[in-house]
């Protein structure tokens, strides 16, 4: 795959207009003739989102590894970290997201949303957002969309106790969603999918109270969170089982979802037998949890699948031997499994969702989380193979921009 051409997308009173050109560099910013902008208004994305329609969605493997989503609109959303603002600001974005309503109603229709992984850390609403997540899921489902989501480095992290990047917030998170269990007397199920719903209202409450302040002198406190989140996050633990439930690796239609990369050796050792090896991991099944290499391939090591920057790191800081090696690597993985495309997240692209290894790899991870970069949302969306970056007009609050990749 060579050039990549674009055509931006413009709202107009008559429907949509197409102008096409070739983009040597799809990151830039583009105008047109005159100083103006191709945009189109969120309105128009969410009409199309509810629009995309398709045939019954079929998933194999449990956690589902192989998804046939045939004529489906897909959305793949990068790293959040624990940002639940910025997380629905993103979803707005994509169209599957009402903005206008407390209640987090999903409007994607038939629309199949994934999520490159990390959610966890660096942020203090990290099961908050899980808990919405699994809210649209079961939303999408009755709709014939579908919501899934892809573990990441931070994920597998916390199931190992390796809590380094978690913010203070997150351990007051644990614990009150742990007092909040209790009124559930061990309805999980309930009690999980409509945290988000309170979760704020809940963090306000314990701010105002005596006990709610980090101090450094504070140890009654970060003990009791440290407590909560390794209680949650162990292996076998509520929300250890619920990060099970989700693969390493996906693949919809001809396009595959992974957090840090899939390697050649990684599709010889089987995408399945890694998601099946992980997911027992987390629920604490595995019989043998001394043998390194039950996660490694998957978990540990720069060249894991959640680990590896191969494919997302800035070319600027690569040898451009390094660089080839990548785009060839890539097309030896795609071909290996019979994809067209590979969308990661894990590393934060500073130009926004651009596309690698010659149009092969997509890396969606913009560091949108306040733990990271702060940056202005951008969501990729793939439809009947064309892959295009939704992402907010700099000038224009209430308008987006379409760049359109054939």
């Amino acid at each position: 795959m060579a050039v990549l051409p674009f055509r931006l997308l413009t709202a107009t009173a008559t429907g949509l207009s197409f102008s096409t050109s070739v983009c040597p560099t799809p990151t830039r910013h583009h105008r047109v003739a005159g100083g103006g902008r191709f945009v189109l208004s969120p309105l128009s994305c969410r009409a199309a989102a509810a629009a995309a329609a398709g045939g019954p969605i079929t998933v194999t493997g449990d956690p589902p590894t192989f998804v046939s989503a045939p004529g489906h609109r897909i959305v793949a959303v990068g790293d959040l970290h624990g940002d639940l603002c910025q997380t629905e600001a993103a979803l707005v974005m994509a169209g599957v997201l009402c903005p206008e309503s407390d209640g987090h109603v999903w409007t994607g229709g038939q629309t199949v949303l994934v999520q490159v992984g990390d959610i966890l850390d660096r942020g203090e609403d990290e099961i908050a957002i899980l808990s919405l997540l699994s809210s649209l899921n079961m939303q999408a489902k009755s709709q014939g969309g579908a919501v899934f989501q892809v573990n990441g480095n931070h994920e597998t992290m916390n199931v190992e106790g390796d809590f380094r990047c978690v913010h203070p917030g997150s351990f007051d998170e644990c614990i009150r969603f742990m007092e909040y269990l209790e009124e559930f007397d061990g309805n999980w199920d309930d009690a999980f999918v409509n945290w988000v719903n309170v979760s704020q209202r809940s963090k306000d409450g314990y701010r105002a109270s005596p006990n709610g302040d980090w101090l450094p002198l504070n140890f009654v406190k970060k003990q009791k969170g440290f407590a909560a989140r390794a209680s949650l996050f162990k292996q076998g633990g509520p929300l250890a089982c619920e990060l099970a439930r989700h693969p390493v690796v996906l693949i919809v239609n001809d396009w595959i979802f992974c957090h840090g990369g899939l390697l050649p050796h990684h599709v010889e050792y089987g995408i399945e037998r890694i998601n099946t090896e992980v997911s027992n991991w987390m629920q604490g099944l595995s019989e043998d949890t001394d043998d390194p290499d039950l996660p490694f391939i998957a978990t540990r090591g720069y060249d894991s699948v959640v680990w590896t920057r191969l494919y997302s790191q800035d070319s600027v800081e690569r040898t451009q031997r390094s660089w080839n090696l990548s785009s060839v690597i890539a097309e030896q993985t795609l071909k290996s499994v019979g994809a067209k495309g590979m969308v990661v997240g894990h590393t934060p692209q500073t130009r926004g969702v651009n596309c690698k290894c010659d149009g092969k790899v997509w890396c969606v991870d913009v560091g949108m989380s306040y733990g990271v970069l702060h940056s202005r949302p951008e969501v990729l969306e793939i439809v009947n193979d064309r892959p295009r970056v939704i992402k907010e007009q700099r000038d224009l609050c209430d308008e987006m921009e379409v760049l359109d990749y054939l």
